[in-house]
């Protein structure tokens, strides 16, 4: 049987769309037809790439990737449904049912046939790459090679869950700060636009030579309200052209291995790449994966291209008959402590826990330098705002004492 789309008019004459299982789309309508509905069009749920060559009116697509929430949710019900015996088939169509997007339903629907074709599951999987990345599909046919399929979706689906709550913590952190930062620009750009000129207006008719500090707030005041949309355009083309830059991927290499050498954001990247590197590599490792196939999945999810040509170049050393941990540490990109706990699972045969290990400790560092950059950074940025704000009322108050002082 195989998944089919179908759009319907029920008794009302409204439009029904959903997905059925049959043998054939002949066999769809007819059960359409005993539901009481009218079919109008059944078509096979297809893939992605087959989707955005079909008929632009098809009820559902599959251009976008799922959420890494629904990806650890679809992960876990999986798990557990063959954790208990159920075959694999029946827990795809279980899964199916409690899923409550209709992009997400059609696409295990889409799977699930091909399971039902005698396809395995990777293979089903594979089908939908920009929602399982090579990752997920790699542990996926390991698993089924080795017979661990339940053990390998539950090792996914920690991973899985484990990276949404990285991000969400990531998110949460900057949420603060960064409404903070927007808040601070509309208050001086406020002051400076409108507050400033109200003020400083008074002193047109005076014949009395203005302040330094007044006349340079005066003149930026000018400046904002005279040129802020040339301003803004400037931004976002030099935003756009930067972005530009960045597409060649010789300028990207380049601009990622400056960002290395910055004393926090470097430390923040090698932390973070790190710690997915070795995250990837201990699931792929666990799960039978060839260690060459494993290294080359797993510099895919390092963002930062001279760690992922380094894990690269390693991958090449490694099939000369060198040791993991020798090959990463000459590139002298990757931490210490990482180093010395891969070489520490090379030569115990741990090579998974001692992954584990340096993923969690990586993690830490990178929750730990996170608290505290933002913990310096949201006095700084009052501290910065209190300045900005306090020359402002000093060149508006200068002028006045010195007035004061002349009356006198």
């Amino acid at each position: 049987m195989a998944a089919f789309e179908y759009l319907a008019l029920d008794t009302k004459g409204r439009e029904k769309k959903g997905l059925a299982e049959g043998d054939t789309a002949r066999h769809v309508r007819q059960q359409l037809r005993n539901q009481g509905l009218m079919p109008l069009s059944v078509s096979e749920a297809a893939s992605q790439d087959k989707k955005q060559n079909a008929d632009k009116k098809v009820a559902f697509s599959f251009q976008r990737s799922i959420s890494a929430a629904d990806l650890a949710l679809f992960t876990r019900q999986l798990a557990t449904l063959l954790s208990a015996s159920l075959p694999l088939e029946e827990s795809l169509a279980a899964v199916a049912e409690q899923t409550e997007t209709p992009r997400i339903k059609s696409m295990i629907f889409a799977i699930r046939a091909k399971v039902l074709e005698g396809h395995t599951l990777a293979h089903g999987l594979a089908e939908f790459p920009k929602a399982f990345p090579e990752l997920y599909i790699a542990t996926v046919s390991a698993g089924e090679q080795t017979g661990y399929l339940e053990d390998i979706l539950e090792r996914l689906a920690d991973y899985t869950e484990n990276r949404q709550l990285m991000r969400q913590k990531v998110s949460m952190a900057l949420l603060y700060p960064a409404i903070l930062t927007v808040m601070a620009l509309i208050v001086v750009l406020g002051l400076m636009t409108y507050v400033v000129p109200q003020v400083v207006s008074v002193f047109d008719n005076i014949n009395q030579e203005l302040p330094g500090l007044t006349v340079g707030m005066i003149a930026t005041s000018d400046f904002l309200r005279s040129y802020w949309l040339y301003l803004i355009i400037g931004i976002v083309s030099a935003a756009y052209v930067f972005k530009a830059w960045l597409k060649n991927e010789a300028n990207r290499y380049r601009y990622h291995r400056y960002i290395l050498k910055l004393v926090l954001i470097g430390k923040l990247s090698r932390s973070m790449n790190t710690a997915r590197f070795a995250r990837t590599l201990s699931i792929l490792s666990s799960s039978g994966v060839p260690i060459l196939d494993a290294l080359r999945i797993a510099a895919q999810v390092i963002s930062n291209l001279p760690m992922k040509k380094a894990v690269m170049d390693a991958a090449g050393k490694v099939r000369e008959g060198s040791n993991v941990s020798i090959s990463l540490e000459q590139s002298k990109l990757f931490p210490p402590m990482t180093i010395r706990l891969i070489a520490s699972g090379e030569s115990s045969g741990k090579m998974e826990d001692m992954l584990e290990r340096a993923a969690v400790q990586q993690e830490r560092e990178l929750e730990s330098m996170i608290s505290v950059i933002l913990g310096i950074f949201e006095p700084l940025l009052i501290l910065a705002m209190g300045v900005v704000v306090l020359i402002i009322v000093l060149a508006i108050l200068l002028p006045i004492f010195e007035l004061n002082q002349l009356v006198a």
